[in-house]
């Protein structure tokens, strides 16, 4: 069974700038994805890209180096510059660490937050909905599920603030002192505006909501204590505000130099701070060369979460814990499917013995019933277990090892496991499961 494999860059590895060029809208994900594999010849593959990431994990390559290479290239390419310095690679265990730390967002920059494990599934939905999942990346990352659950129900890695847009209020009121009284803009009201408006409103802020959907900004903004405005009032909001959060899904800037030169001049030399936790971003980098107008990023917002992180450090240890017995988890189960066709080979190979010269005796024992067949049938399936219980015992226990790769060769050309029938190989195979251990066995 080939091995998974990761290349992506993150909020570590690469600026917002970057990243944004490589975000992917849910509904394009599909099509994505299928260039993808067609670049990088690649059999199955999940495409993840958040605000904080853009990955790609694949496995089952014709060849893995060349499909690594293609990947890198074709990210470099939607980038419209060489990412070499930017993307990381993971091959093998050290891949699936990842994609586990991944899922239980320990690799995310407000540790403990709960969106990505929505994103990874999203992504996953996608991928299978375009027939790109196979055994490897379905095991992978229903595990990887199961493990981010296991995570948030065992350990407090969920404590104190953990979203973007808490991390954003908490960085408005590092600002300001208190917030009791500021004016706030939101510019946004989808899922991460709303998440920001449940922070601000326990911190006292006022609150007022644009949004290109009016509905949509008043329903938020009933629903915590705001005020709800068209987006073509934005620009008379900001002239008002204290500080304004973005969290559009717009692909273009929102808040660009043109608009701010008249609410500077509205604003007569009041300062503005504007934090931009969308990706693409909803701010135009211009705007914070402006006088009196400070402009925060989601990458600048990674000092403020690492602070936070330090309450709930004990409980980060704990998880990184229990992501590393599941990794060992999923190491024997790909061990035990490695495994499988050797089994499977050695069980047809002895069986088909076994039974050809039971139907050579059998033209001798014409009085024979179809109740006595049947037993002798059973009593072939018996021999078979017992011939092969300790060649099957003795592979499982050196699985993964050099020496257990030694023995899987020497057994493979000892019995010349060569591919049977269809219906042979699927009655090997239920017998095979048959030697298989019972679960926690």
């Amino acid at each position: 069974m080939s091995e998974l494999f990761v290349v992506g860059m993150s909020y570590r590895t690469s600026p917002v700038e970057v990243r944004e060029r490589l975000a992917v809208d849910a509904k394009a994900l599909g099509d994505e994805l299928e260039m993808l594999r067609e670049v990088a010849d690649l059999r199955e593959a999940v495409l993840l890209t958040t605000c904080n990431r853009v990955e790609v994990y694949a496995g089952d390559p014709a060849t893995r180096e060349a499909a690594l290479d293609a990947v890198t290239r074709w990210l470099g390419e939607r980038a419209g510059e060489p990412v070499d310095t930017y993307v990381y690679q993971h091959v093998g265990l050290d891949a699936v660490r990842h994609a586990y730390r991944v899922a239980s967002s320990l690799d995310s920059m407000v540790v403990g937050e709960p969106q990505i494990l929505g994103q990874i599934k999203e992504a996953y939905g996608a991928a299978k909905q375009a027939g790109a999942v196979g055994a490897l990346l379905d095991q992978a990352f229903t595990r990887a599920f199961s493990v981010a659950k296991r995570v948030r129900r065992d350990t407090e890695i969920a404590a104190g603030s953990v979203s973007i847009s808490s991390i954003a209020g908490d960085l408005a009121t590092k600002i300001f002192g208190d917030l009791r009284g500021r004016r706030v803009l939101l510019i946004g009201a989808g899922e991460m505006g709303e998440a920001a408006a449940k922070h601000l409103r326990k911190e006292g802020a006022t609150l007022y909501i644009v949004n290109r959907s009016r509905e949509k900004a008043e329903t938020l903004a009933k629903e915590h204590g705001g005020h709800s405005r068209g987006l073509e009032e934005m620009a008379a909001e900001l002239a008002q505000a204290d500080v304004a959060i973005a969290s559009t899904s717009s692909p273009r800037f929102v808040i660009t130099p043109e608009l701010m030169r008249g609410v500077i001049k509205a604003r007569r030399h009041r300062p503005l701070f504007l934090i931009d936790i969308a990706v693409p971003r909803d701010v135009d980098p211009r705007v914070g060369e402006m006088d009196n107008v400070f402009v925060y990023d989601v990458d600048d917002l990674e000092q403020v979460a690492q602070a936070n992180l330090g309450a709930r450090r004990r409980a980060a240890d704990e998880a990184e814990e229990i992501v590393q017995h599941e990794v060992r988890a999923f190491e024997r189960w790909r061990q035990a499917s490695d495994l499988k066709p050797v089994i499977v080979g050695l069980r047809q190979k002895v069986r088909g013995v076994l039974a050809a010269e039971l139907e050579r005796t059998l033209p001798r024992l014409p009085e024979m019933d179809g109740r006595q067949r049947k037993s002798l049938d059973k009593m072939v399936d018996a021999m078979t277990n017992k011939l092969l219980h300790h060649a099957v015992s003795e592979l499982k226990e050196h699985a993964g090892t050099p020496e257990g790769q030694v023995m899987v060769e020497n057994a493979s050309r000892l019995f010349d496991l060569a591919s049977g029938s269809t219906e042979e190989r699927a009655d090997a195979e239920r017998v095979a499961e048959e030697l298989e251990p019972a679960p926690g066995r």
